[in-house]
């Protein structure tokens, strides 16, 4: 939640962040006449070329919907797959355990190997949720992890995996990546 006062005097952020003490109400927190507004972690990106992320860890899935591709540019689940491949879990003793296949699936947006000129719609599915994992951080925050700051900015606890603030998010924007370089590679000649 963003807030703003009318005629100045604030400039945006969260209501916490205008109140002494996190997670106050707007009635405690002054008599000004405050303009509320929805907020919340950015999920779309971009101008002409738009990419807007969705999904959670332990939810179905994440992905991207991509808004500004032409038509005709080639491209193919491969290539999006072959850039998901390198931030896959698992590679190394500093990632997560946790076994993702991270497949991606091309919802709509292309056809035949290249866009049809309307937006594409990228699915990962979670494979590997274990959210009871996750039930003795209902009572203190993860060490190294953007829990409490999520939690104390926009304030949503999602305490199975991190909800939006999971590296699993980053999905999305790996996979618009991939859609953004066939893109260039298009327009400035391979």
């Amino acid at each position: 939640m963003s807030l703003r006062h009318v005629g100045g005097g604030f400039s945006r952020g969260s209501l916490h962040q205008r109140c002494s003490g996190a997670r106050r109400t707007a009635s405690k927190c002054s008599n000004r006449r405050l303009v509320v507004s929805a907020g919340g972690a950015p999920n779309t990106w971009g101008n002409t070329f738009r990419v807007t992320t969705f999904g959670e860890s332990h939810g179905v899935g994440v992905g991207c919907v991509i808004d500004g591709c032409p038509p005709r540019l080639p491209i193919s689940r491969e290539e999006i797959q072959y850039e998901l491949d390198r931030r896959k879990p698992g590679q190394s003793k500093i990632t997560t355990p946790r076994k993702e296949e991270d497949q991606v699936e091309i919802l709509s947006g292309v056809l035949g190997g290249s866009t049809i000129g309307t937006p594409i719609a990228l699915l990962v599915r979670n494979k590997d949720q274990r959210g009871k994992d996750y039930t003795e951080m209902e009572v203190a925050y993860r060490p190294s992890h953007a829990d409490a700051t999520y939690d104390f900015k926009y304030g949503v606890r999602a305490v199975q995996g991190g909800g939006r603030s999971s590296a699993r998010e980053t999905i999305g924007r790996v996979a618009a990546g991939a859609g953004a370089e066939r893109l260039l590679l298009w327009f400035g000649g391979e």
